[in-house]
């Protein structure tokens, strides 16, 4: 994937302090790699319906003025973004459904990356908190998303990049590079040995168990470079980490000890298959890491 790829970022906002830190960095970002960059407020339908029901007659002037203010700040948000680009940054304000309303939006203006908050893609009153309509957006999208957890002040240093050596790995590694060229690259497996518990269970001695162990190291060693040669990635550009165990903790393990300010996962990498959620793996990162978190989903 090449930065040209990039040519269209979306953001959400829901006009509030926390919200302004997606914004920055999608500005950030859309600088960096030339992109156009549209932000999108949704004004909550069901929170219109709710004061519809609440002041009666007087509802359309209340909606009127909500409508009004909601403009004002949004042309003031997207004039500070402008400046932090220098290049005029669209700006959509629809009513709807959130989830259906940003995803209309992410086809309609062909977003190659959806930027949202951790918290509040909604516009009005409600604060969405990341496991409800941040986590199906990031299931949904036919974009990548990344969510923005930290107030951007640079560009990103030091990315993690989880590998499973499946399709969504490579794209994942792709976008890695294309959104943080200059950034210190680790692409990390973690391995289990299949049947361990089970061999321990039948008496197996522990020499013919660390054999198993170090023979599935080396196969992960094999893949992990076979990955990186598949993703013009040089072995001598990046870090490689190669660990046993549970890859949710060790990923977690390295953010802190490297300092990562970004974790690119594939939507369904890490050994999870299509589901209905997203993978268990990919899903406790999003919620449970500091740093931004960028999901590769197409």
């Amino acid at each position: 994937m090449s930065d040209s790829l990039l040519h269209t970022l979306l953001a959400t906002t829901d006009l509030s302090a926390a919200s302004s830190r997606s914004s920055l960095r999608a500005a950030m970002l859309a600088k960096q790699v030339g992109a156009q960059l549209e932000i999108v407020h949704v004004l909550e339908k069901s929170a219109l319906d709710e004061l519809q029901q609440l002041y009666g007659q007087d509802y359309e002037v209340i909606q009127k003025n909500i409508r009004s203010q909601t403009r004002k700040e949004l042309s003031r948000l997207t004039s500070q973004l402008t400046k932090t680009l220098e290049k005029n940054v669209g700006c959509h304000l629809v009513e709807g459904e959130v989830l259906e309303s940003i995803l209309s939006q992410v086809k309609t203006l062909g977003a190659k990356i959806l930027v949202l908050g951790e918290r509040g893609v909604g516009g009005f009153v409600r604060q969405l908190l990341l496991g409800t309509t941040t986590e199906r957006l990031m299931r949904l999208s036919l974009c990548p998303v990344l969510v923005v957890k930290r107030p951007p002040r640079e560009a990103y240093r030091s990315v993690i990049v989880p590998v499973d050596f499946s399709p969504w790995s490579i794209r994942a590694i792709h976008l890695a590079r294309a959104i943080a060229p200059k950034a210190e690259l680790t692409l990390l497996h973690a391995y289990e040995v299949p049947f361990e518990y089970k061999m321990r269970i039948a008496w197996e001695k522990e020499e013919v168990i660390r054999r198993y162990r170090e023979t599935a190291r080396q196969e992960a060693e094999t893949h992990l470079y076979k990955a990186a040669d598949e993703a013009g990635i040089s072995r001598t550009g990046c870090n490689f980490i190669i660990v046993r165990g549970n890859a949710t903790h060790h990923i977690l393990e390295q953010e802190e000890e490297q300092g990562a300010d970004l974790i690119v996962l594939g939507k369904h990498g890490l050994g999870m298959v299509e589901e209905l959620l997203l993978g268990s793996c990919t899903k406790q990162i999003a919620t449970q890491s500091l740093c931004d978190v960028l999901v590769a989903n197409h």
